[in-house]
């Protein structure tokens, strides 16, 4: 069974990755800051529409202050959508802040409504961490998704990704007819490939979520992380393998069924050879990230030193041997998306 740290370790972003967020746009002065939000006066448990708790709570302002949180969150939306032009905004209102107390980033969900016709957006305002923000900035180059994200000292801004949780899809519709269990199978295939790859751990079923798209002949599927806390930052290999967690093993169950070796290994060949591209498409920019990352320090020495030697033993490359930081070890892993019938695993 695999076994996350009880409590990660907060690594505060170093002047270099500052520099690296100012230069690739990432870096912004926003017009409020997240212990600002830690200012509210009272909460209520929050419970989804079948009345079960959501364990986030919404949290409730002085009206006073409510008013000016109003327009500092609509702002920032602002400048996440549309380059900070409010003029466009103007029919945009806080309807609601909620409140997770739980996990390393105390999240607070923002849900910003259109008063014209009542439709609405999120956002998530969370306390900054070097993890977190590397997670964030891998995933919008080196995965199909491109992810929106600001930084202003120690607040982090993320826009919200659309898709059905993963456990909430094994309840409710992983038996549904209407569901490809083989398309969908592929698709876990692909996943596990890419967190391995580009290290990103604790990907149970919670922390990712599923964008399906209707096609014309059948339904397509994506899995997509939402949460980035462990880039980069456990020391056990395995727990960078979405397939060695219990929580995901309905999805397991499907590639053991519906997938064969030949077929598993065809995918992983995949989304290996779109990785290389996308690194390829964006080598600057990743060697730039990764000289900031080699540097810096985002993990404990013993959980470096762990994942180093298995890393070796997994790709049978000792120069995994000689990384001294977690960047090192990225850095070789993402070296091996150009060596033939390297990390295949069954």
């Amino acid at each position: 069974m695999n076994s996350i740290s009880k409590k990660k370790l907060s690594y505060r972003i170093n002047e270099e990755l500052f520099m690296y967020l100012e230069e690739f746009g990432r870096l912004e002065e926003l017009p409020f800051r997240y212990p600002d939000l830690l200012r509210y006066t009272y909460s209520v448990p929050l419970y989804d529409k079948y009345g079960k708790d959501t364990l986030w709570e919404t949290v409730y302002f002085q009206p006073t202050e409510m008013e000016e949180l109003n327009q500092r969150l609509v702002k920032t939306y602002a400048m996440m959508k549309v380059e900070g032009n409010i003029s466009l905004m103007e029919h945009l209102y806080v309807d609601r802040i909620d409140y997770c107390p739980f996990g390393n980033s105390r999240p607070f969900r923002i849900r910003i409504k259109n008063q014209y016709n009542d439709n609405y957006d999120y956002f998530y305002v969370k306390l900054a961490d070097a993890s977190r923000v590397y997670g964030l900035e891998l995933e919008d180059l080196l995965s199909p998704n491109r992810i929106n994200y600001l930084v202003d000292a120690d607040t982090l801004i993320e826009e919200h990704i659309v898709g059905i949780p993963g456990d909430l899809f094994i309840k409710n519709q992983l038996n549904d007819q209407a569901v490809n269990p083989t398309r969908l199978a592929k698709e876990f295939i692909k996943f596990n490939e890419r967190c391995f790859v580009r290290l990103l751990g604790d990907m149970r079923s919670y922390n990712f979520v599923i964008d399906m798209t209707a096609d014309f002949d059948d339904t397509q599927f994506r899995f997509r992380a939402i949460d980035f806390d462990q880039q980069c930052y456990e020391g056990k290999k395995s727990l960078y393998l979405p397939q060695y967690f219990k929580e995901n093993n309905p999805y397991v169950n499907l590639c053991v069924k519906f997938i064969n070796r030949e077929t598993a290994r065809q995918y992983q060949l995949e989304e290996r050879t779109l990785m290389a591209r996308r690194v390829k498409t964006a080598r600057f920019r990743v060697a730039s990230l990764l000289d900031v990352m080699i540097r810096d320090e985002i993990s404990l020495k013993v959980k470096v030193e762990q994942l180093r030697e298995e890393m070796a033993h997994h790709y049978h490359r000792p120069q995994f041997n000689k990384s001294k930081s977690m960047g090192d070890i990225l850095r070789i892993s993402l070296d091996q998306l150009f060596e033939p019938d390297t990390g295949f695993r069954d």
